[in-house]
């Protein structure tokens, strides 16, 4: 039975090798910049194009579970598609990205960081908080709260403030990202 930590490992590997601009978020993401806890998927953004979807596919086609026409389609709403580690059952769920301003500036503002030794592009604190909050607004969840919380207790100090308001004010978080900042909203202890 694969760990998460060997899963991000492998799928990472495999995203390099595809050659595909990714960024890694959700709670994995949120872990890396703020208070750790157990997932049970890996989240990533993909700047695909048509032409890199069998490369996507080869890469994922020994040892997991991957539908080749779910990729095709990726570029139809969900924009998403997934595949399935044979050994442990976790998943990677990736999303296409949005040709909408937040979605493309926060793909740009990516970083590269190393985990457990593989290169990767990650979402920044800022934006890891900023999507948590979206989330937050269109499924409420306690959940999506806290590894906010857990990002904002940990990289205090270190975040750009004025990104966040900026941003929060757009995407209508602001009242919760206020509360973030004023540590309202905590993150969870157990």
């Amino acid at each position: 039975m694969r760990t998460e930590r060997e899963l991000l490992i492998d799928v990472l590997d495999r995203l390099n090798q595809a050659g595909v601009s990714y960024m890694l978020t959700g709670s994995m993401a949120s872990n890396y910049w703020g208070t750790p806890r157990t997932t049970h998927d890996l989240d990533f953004v993909l700047a695909m194009q048509p032409a890199q979807v069998e490369a996507i596919v080869a890469a994922f086609e020994k040892g997991f579970f991957i539908q080749s026409q779910s990729v095709r389609q990726v570029f139809r709403p969900p924009n998403q598609f997934n595949v399935i580690d044979e050994q442990s059952a976790l998943k990677a769920d990736f999303w296409l990205l949005r040709d909408n301003e937040f979605e493309q500036t926060a793909f740009e503002r990516r970083l590269p960081v190393t985990l457990f030794g593989v290169p990767a592009s990650i979402a920044t604190a800022e934006d890891i908080i900023l999507h948590k909050l979206h989330w937050h607004r269109i499924t409420p969840s306690e959940r999506q709260l806290t590894d906010a919380a857990g990002v904002v207790d940990v990289q205090a100090g270190r975040l750009d403030t004025a990104y966040l308001k900026t941003w929060g004010a757009a995407l209508h978080v602001e009242h919760e990202l206020q509360d973030l900042l004023e540590g309202k909203i905590r993150p969870k202890t157990t």
